[in-house]
């Protein structure tokens, strides 16, 4: 097992999956902390990656595409700090983040991940019920219907109209956009039956318009709920095909995507095995060093002994 414990958040690798714990300093992002502790498997991930930084660096996790509902509807809009798989790290702890890499790194090998997209989640969402209240209303959603409400920052055109509720199932789009500068943001609610050219976010009766306060970034909280409950973007369109539930393809999909395994097995079983080899000598210089303790010199040699 490798573990980083950090102000940031502890990050802890048990071969199969990577449990992020967020922290409870003060720099920890709203949206980090509301979500809470995520369990990445192993086959979501594309990969891992420690920048180093003079006061500090990041850990950072890439996931394949198409894996994570909140990814996948703030397509690479999420600010720094509310990005649940980035961890700030000491200048002290550069070791064993650099260790923590190797062995996520070493496991995508070993088990051969398909770092490619994901034919569905395999992260299943935020959890329902949730209510968020930011910009010109409150959505709360049950895990089967949506509903909006509006407060006084609400423009008279759309407040006019009351409440809005719908079923998950009559969703056909979710869209989330941060502000910025002098634009807001908004998460949109594309139903069945709706106009072809949707309203500006703040006439739009199935819009939140955001305006770039703390909250506003749990409104992508709501729409990753809302989309993993979809189907997935990558799932067949046929008529009468039923998309596969949340987290299905985690184990239906192949590790491989369809293709066939290395015929080259004995081979590849020596090099993982020096590959090991390697990492024993490297974890008995980093206790050495200082850089592992006993404790966690002792818990990673265990890990790495196991995979002979």
């Amino acid at each position: 097992m490798a573990e980083i414990i950090q102000k940031d958040g502890t990050w802890t690798f048990d071969g199969d999956a990577v449990r992020i714990v967020p922290g409870r300093d003060k720099g920890t992002g709203l949206l980090r902390q509301t979500l809470g502790e995520v369990t990445v498997p192993l086959q979501a991930l594309a990969g891992i990656s420690y920048e180093p930084g003079r006061k500090a660096g990041r850990l950072r996790l890439r996931l394949r595409d198409g894996a994570d509902p909140l990814l996948q509807v703030t397509a690479g809009r999420l600010p720094e700090g509310s990005d649940p798989y980035r961890l700030a790290v000491e200048p002290d702890r550069s070791g064993v983040a650099e260790y923590f890499v190797d062995e996520v790194r070493n496991a995508l090998l070993l088990d051969q991940v398909d770092p490619g997209p994901a034919s569905g989640y395999l992260m299943p969402g935020p959890a329902v019920p949730i209510t968020v209240g930011a910009g010109d209303g409150t959505v709360s959603f049950d895990g089967d219907r949506v509903s909006l409400e509006w407060n006084w920052k609400t423009e008279e055109a759309k407040a006019s109209g009351g409440p809005r509720s719908f079923r998950v199932a009559d969703v056909r789009a979710v869209e989330w956009y941060p502000a910025g500068g002098l634009d807001n943001g908004w998460l949109r609610f594309t139903v069945a039956g709706s106009t072809a050219k949707a309203p500006a976010p703040k006439y739009d009766p199935h819009t939140v318009e955001l305006f770039g306060f703390k909250k506003d970034p749990l409104m992508a909280l709501v729409g990753a709920a809302v989309l993993v409950r979809m189907p997935h973007p990558a799932a067949p369109r046929e008529t009468g095909v039923d998309p596969a539930p949340a987290g299905a393809a985690a184990s239906a999909a192949p590790a491989l995507d369809g293709r066939p395994a290395p015929a080259s097995l004995p081979q590849q079983a020596g090099e993982d095995h020096d590959a090991l080899l390697r990492r024993l000598r490297e974890l008995g210089e980093l206790h050495q060093s200082g850089i592992l303790t006993a404790e966690e010199f002792a818990a990673t040699k265990a890990a790495v002994l196991r995979r002979f």
